[in-house]
């Protein structure tokens, strides 16, 4: 789950990290009414969405005046901001984020993130932050080093911090701010269940100050439950609708750009059906995993979810019945397609618990449904179905 900038440094700010003061607002009206918090005479103003790029998009702007500042709000409030992390569509900026402008004198970047390859916490810095993090990352990389540390309840020790933060080159003073940020990031990893944790920019300001001036938090999907103030800062606003729709029925869905739908039950099964449609020269449309115990209600759901697609041109489902009935699934694929009105092609490859009993279902249903034999034979016929 990711959350908004200006809610991350919240997070930030309750663990002792350097922020700049900062105020959101979700209407114009709200600006004058909370400005005087604020103590600076220049602003920076930034769009409040869950992508990066937000700064060559037009997204963040530096503000001289509180006149400036109510102008440009107006301009940048309901705009739809196109990033290199958006997709062509944008997003719809709906909440800003105004904080007190910072004297920049030098740009880092600085990430805590779940290393599942070593089971470590990795720690990135570099001395180039800012915008162009990923330049600096496929052209330089020599800027960026990475350090893994080992799980422990005590964080990681004076020496894991100070390799952390050597590349940066900082003055006694600073250096001790940065080893308290470093133990703020791996408490609030830990603690908040959080699976990634990026400032960047990490800056000096000309007074010699360190702050955490702009910051992205993503978490946990899995651990979610236990951390309901983690879930309160859920915004449903920038997820994909169909994504939402399916986190209500507990099925995982991934919105793609291809054109052949697609059921299976188990995560293998899903990642093999999808291989092998695009062995057989198409693109899937979607990962979906109905799971191990799924009800009548909800595989129609995932049908109906699969449907509103409007690139969908052919569907696979692909049952591998173990805890998952077949006759079950196909009972829910029936009373989907009825429901909708079935018009595109409809491949079924049924193998497990109940498959006869299935298979008669979904002959006696009068759709047009074409059965196959196995995975290979399913993803041959659906691709042929289309063309």
């Amino acid at each position: 789950m990711n959350i908004h900038e200006h809610q991350a440094k919240e997070i930030l700010k309750e663990f002792g990290a350097p922020v700049s003061n900062g105020i959101v607002v979700y209407n114009i009206n709200e600006i004058n009414e909370k400005i005087s918090k604020l103590s600076s005479k220049e602003f920076v103003l930034k769009a409040q969405i869950h992508a990066g790029g937000r700064g060559k998009a037009g997204g963040v702007k530096l503000i001289k005046s509180i006149s400036e500042l109510n102008k440009e709000a107006k301009l940048m409030l309901g705009k739809v901001l196109v990033t290199h992390q958006t997709g062509p569509e944008g997003r719809k900026v709906k909440r800003l984020y105004i904080e007190e402008a910072s004297d920049i004198l030098k740009e880092f970047y600085l990430s805590c993130l779940i290393d599942r390859e070593s089971s470590k916490i990795a720690f990135i810095s570099s001395i180039e932050g800012g915008m162009d993090i990923e330049k600096v990352a496929s052209e330089t990389p020599e800027k960026i080093v990475t350090n893994k540390i080992d799980l422990k309840n005590e964080g990681p020790n004076e020496k894991e911090i100070d390799n952390i933060i050597s590349i940066f080159n900082f003055n006694s003073d600073q250096k001790q701010t940065a080893a308290n940020l470093i133990k703020s990031l791996y408490k609030i990893l830990i603690k908040k269940d959080a699976s990634l944790i990026e400032i960047n920019p990490l800056v000096i300001t000309k007074s010699q100050k360190l702050i955490c001036l702009d910051a992205k938090m993503n978490f946990d999907d899995n651990a979610i439950f236990r951390r309901p103030e983690i879930l309160k800062l859920r915004d449903l606003n920038e997820e994909d609708p169909a994504e939402t729709q399916a986190s209500k029925h507990d099925l995982a869905y991934i919105k793609l750009n291809g054109s052949i739908g697609c059921m299976v039950n188990g995560a293998g099964l899903a990642m093999a059906t999808m291989d092998i449609i695009k062995l057989y020269g198409k693109e899937p449309a979607n990962f979906l995993d109905v799971g191990g115990g799924a009800t009548k209600e909800k595989v129609a759901e995932a049908f109906k979810l699969i449907l509103s697609d409007k690139n969908v041109k052919g569907i696979l489902i692909n049952i591998f019945g173990g805890i998952m009935r077949c006759d079950v699934l196909a009972q829910g694929v029936v009373d989907a397609a009825n429901e909708i009105n079935l018009s595109v092609p409809l491949v079924v490859r049924l193998a497990g618990t109940n498959f006869r009993e299935g298979k008669k279902i979904l002959d006696e249903s009068n759709l047009k449904i074409l059965s196959a034999s196995d995975l290979n034979d399913a993803a041959k016929k659906i691709v042929e179905a289309i063309k």
